[in-house]
């Protein structure tokens, strides 16, 4: 399966979830990846959090529109076009983010986010930290 390493994981998190955006906003949604890794109520490692979700019963396929990360259980192909600029550019983003170089974190500690056209109920309990192109992002307070 594709979904091996951190470093796939959140490759393919930043690409599904925020290609079409700057570094900045790509940069971002891997941090929320990193931050729900150092939340005690997230998974531990990068590829749990991003294959977070309830199974169907006795398999390991995702339950359909159910999982953290919409892209990761829509039914949709996973795959990235390999040969695209936005496939180089999530890489090179998710690479940054796990090698600890950027040192500030653009979300202020956000474990959530939704794109400015939807309004899940849940963002009504979270603390909004900004605004990042097309994503809110919130914190989970402890």
């Amino acid at each position: 399966m594709l979904l091996e390493t951190a470093f796939i994981c959140l490759a393919l998190n930043t690409y599904h979830e925020a290609k079409n955006q700057s570094m900045v906003g790509q940069v971002a949604t891997a941090q929320v990846v990193m931050n729900r890794v150092a939340d005690s109520r997230y998974p531990n490692t990068v590829c749990e959090v991003v294959k977070q979700g309830p199974k169907y019963k006795g398999s390991d396929v995702p339950v359909r529109h159910k999982c953290q990360f919409s892209w990761f259980c829509d039914g949709k192909s996973d795959e990235p076009k390999k040969d695209s600029e936005a496939w180089f550019k999530a890489q090179d983003y998710a690479r940054i983010v796990l090698s600890g170089r950027i040192v500030l974190d653009v979300t202020e500690g956000a474990t959530h986010y939704h794109a400015t056209y939807v309004r899940p109920s849940w963002a009504k309990t979270k603390t909004r930290t900004t605004r990042i192109e097309s994503h809110i992002f919130y914190r989970w307070e402890k």
